[in-house]
């Protein structure tokens, strides 16, 4: 019978904690590199990200990210921008909240991004009504007939 020399399997893996929850510096855009926020995940290991320049990007997760950190819709993200590919580029880092907010306070995020909000869209849209406002629209007539 064959000896088990290793040290586990994937669940060892899993269970290692290399979270940097400590206080890390912050890292700054350079050449060839842009913020951005993620729209939607799509699975295997890509995203779509809206970057600050205006442009709709596919990201792909580096390796060292991918499984690591989890990036979520509504995350801010420095992707680094391919040369011979405008519209992909690749994810580097993910910001946390706090980090987030003080980019936003440095002013390299713009005004109108949303960093806390979880929502996947990136800039402030005009609230287009909810429910409640509909239901103010109406009288009590005109709903009882709906």
């Amino acid at each position: 019978m064959p000896k088990n020399k290793g040290k586990g399997g994937k669940n060892r893996k899993r269970g290692k904690n290399e979270a940097d929850d400590d206080k890390r510096e912050l890292i700054f855009k350079e050449d060839g590199q842009e913020y951005a926020q993620v729209l939607r995940m799509l699975g295997n290991g890509r995203c779509d990200a809206m970057c600050i320049d205006g442009i709709k990007r596919l990201c792909h997760i580096r390796g060292k990210l991918h499984k690591k950190v989890w990036i979520s819709a509504g995350d801010i993200v420095l992707v680094g921008l391919r040369d011979f590919q405008d519209d992909k580029a690749d994810v580097i880092l993910k910001f946390m909240p706090d980090e987030a907010r003080l980019l936003k306070a440095y002013g390299e995020l713009p005004d109108n991004v949303r960093l806390n909000e979880g929502i996947a869209g990136g800039v402030d849209e005009e609230d287009e009504g909810g429910v409640v406002d509909d239901y103010l629209e109406f009288g009590d007539d005109e709903i009882s007939r709906l």
